[in-house]
C-alpha cells in the first residue's frame, strides 16, 4: 500500500513515518513539506519516496495512493483532510480530527458520503500502561474501579516558539486539543461514556492552554481525574487507579516516543520494552508488588489500517471516537469559561 504523508514536522517525521516503515505491505510513498530542512530530511529518511511541497501533487495523482496520513498542524487536520476525501483517498489524520466536536461530525458526514475511510491518529491506546492496565481490569485484580487518575506532566517553563504554544484553541493550539485529547480518548476506552464535566483550563505562560484539569463523570459510575501541563515541576505518576480491591500505581511515561526520537524503529527486538524499574505496582494497602508491563505497541495502528483498506475489517479506531472525545473537549471549555469561585462570608451570629 503506498501512502502519502502530508506534513513532516514532529508528527509525521518521529510518529507516522516510522510506524508505516514498521508494517508489512506499507510503504511511504510521498512526503508532503514546503519546509526545505523538512525535505532534506524526508528524503534522507525515505529516499525512495516523492516528496512534494503542496499537497494538491498528491490529489491531482490519487490513483497511486492507497493512504493519506494527516500531519499538518492541529488547525488544518479538517480541511487538509476533506480535501483528500474529495480526492477520493483513504485517510488517517492526526489527532486532533478537528478543533471542535462540531467540526469532526462534518468531517465523517463528508467521509461518510464520499465512501472514503476516516480513521483518528490515537495511537495512545496503545501505550504500555494503558495496555498493563487495561489487562488488570479483564483480570479483576483491581475489583470495581472507583477512581481513574491519569497525567501527563512536564516541566517546560519556557513556552516553546512552535503553534502548539502560541495559538489559539480554534486553530489547534494548546494541550487540552494535544495531550488532553489522548487522555479522554483512554479513559473513554477504558470506561465508557461520560455525563458531567468539570473542566479547568488555564494559559499560566501567557500563550496556549498549559495547565489542563478535568473531572469526567463516567456513566458506569467510574470518576476519572486527568491533568495536562507544561509547568509541574514535580510531576505526579503516570496512572493511579483505585478500585475497590486494588490500586495499580505507574510513574514513568510509555517510552516509544523517546526510542523513536533516538531512532529506534518499532520492528527491532525490544523496541521501548519496559525495564523492570519502570514497571508499575499494584497496591492492597501500604502493600505492593511489582507488575510487569506490557510493551507499548503503536505500530498496531496502523497494522490496523492495513487490514481495514485490504480486508474491510472494522479500523483500529473509528471518527465516532473522535467525536465523542472533541464533545468533551467542548464541554470542558464551557465548564472552564462558567465555574464560579465565589464563596459566601458566613455572618457573625
Amino acid at each position: 500500500m503506498n501512502v502519502a504523508i502530508v506534513g513532516y514536522g514532529l508528527a509525521g517525521r518521529v510518529f507516522h513515518g516510522p510506524l508505516i516503515a514498521a508494517i508489512p505491505g506499507m510503504r511511504v510513498g510521498a512526503i508532503v513539506t514546503a519546509n526545505p530542512e523538512r525535505q532534506a530530511e524526508a528524503r534522507r529518511d525515505f529516499p525512495d519516496a516523492l516528496v512534494v511541497a503542496q499537497a494538491q501533487a498528491v490529489w491531482d495523482t490519487a490513483d497511486r495512493f492507497d493512504l493519506a496520513v494527516i500531519a499538518t498542524a492541529s488547525g488544518s487536520h479538517a480541511d487538509v483532510a476533506a480535501a483528500a476525501i474529495d480526492a477520493g483517498i483513504p485517510v488517517v489524520v492526526e489527532k486532533p480530527m478537528a478543533t471542535s466536536a462540531a467540526g469532526a461530525q462534518s468531517l465523517t458526514e463528508h467521509a461518510a458520503a464520499r465512501e472514503v475511510l476516516l480513521v483518528p491518529f490515537l495511537n495512545r491506546r496503545w501505550d504500555s500502561d494503558h495496555l498493563t492496565l487495561s489487562s488488570l481490569l479483564a483480570e479483576g485484580r483491581l475489583g470495581t474501579v472507583l477512581r481513574y487518575e491519569s497525567r501527563f506532566e512536564r516541566w517546560r517553563p519556557t513556552p516553546g516558539s512552535g503553534w502548539r504554544d502560541s495559538r489559539a484553541p480554534e486553530m489547534g493550539g494548546g494541550l487540552l486539543l494535544d495531550l488532553g485529547a489522548h487522555l479522554i480518548d483512554q479513559a473513554l476506552a477504558l470506561f465508557g461514556p461520560v455525563s458531567e464535566v468539570y473542566a479547568e483550563i488555564l494559559a499560566r505562560r501567557g500563550g496556549s492552554d498549559d495547565d489542563v484539569f478535568l473531572a469526567l463523570h463516567h456513566d458506569s459510575g467510574v470518576l476519572s481525574h486527568l491533568w495536562a501541563g507544561a509547568l509541574a515541576a514535580a510531576p505526579g505518576p503516570r496512572l493511579r487507579v483505585l478500585g475497590d480491591r486494588g490500586a495499580y500505581v505507574i510513574t514513568h511515561l510509555d517510552g516509544q516516543e523517546d526510542a523513536l526520537r533516538a531512532g529506534r524503529r518499532p520492528d527491532q527486538p525490544g523496541f521501548a520494552d519496559p525495564p523492570p524499574d519502570r514497571w508499575g505496582r499494584l497496591f492492597h494497602g501500604d502493600d505492593g508488588e511489582p507488575v510487569p508491563s506490557i510493551s507499548g505497541r503503536w505500530s498496531e495502528f496502523y497494522a490496523g489500517v492495513r487490514n481495514a483498506l485490504r480486508d474491510g475489517t472494522p479500523p483500529p479506531v473509528t471518527a465516532t471516537d473522535a467525536i465523542a472525545g472533541l464533545a468533551i473537549i467542548d464541554a470542558a471549555r464551557e465548564s472552564a469559561r462558567r465555574r464560579v469561585f465565589a464563596v459566601p462570608v458566613p455572618t457573625n451570629a
